[in-house]
């Protein structure tokens, strides 16, 4: 199985997973960060020893579902992504949708008047 395969079986198993916990929305951005920062540090071992790389497309997707601020952590711990462009402004771009989809999935549940997500 490639690495990049890999990568999107972990977060499907963490999405699934944390569904069957309480506070699920919480748990899958706990589980989304830690895989990110696995993933952006793996990424980075594969780049420094010349071995199949985790595309980017997939380190923007995690950091899009929850796993930014363990991207942005990633970035800075491992010198990882910090310079090539244009990585880091689609990665922007991904932080502010997910930050616009928490503001709006936080007014909708607000509204519903259930909090059983957060």
């Amino acid at each position: 199985m490639n690495l990049n395969r890999f990568c999107y079986l972990l977060l499907a198993f963490a999405a699934i997973g944390s569904l069957f916990l309480p506070y699920p929305i919480v748990i899958w951005f706990l589980l989304a960060n830690i895989l990110t920062l696995v993933i952006y540090g793996a990424d980075k071992m594969a780049a420094r020893k010349a071995w199949r790389r985790v595309p980017e497309s997939t380190l923007l997707m995690f950091g899009f579902v929850g796993g930014w601020p363990c991207a942005i952590l990633g970035q800075q711990l491992f010198r990882h992504k910090t310079q090539k462009q244009p990585f880091k402004t689609y990665f922007i771009i991904s932080v502010v949708l997910n930050i616009v989809v928490l503001v709006v999935l936080s007014r909708f549940v607000m509204l519903d008047g259930s909090s059983s997500l957060f």
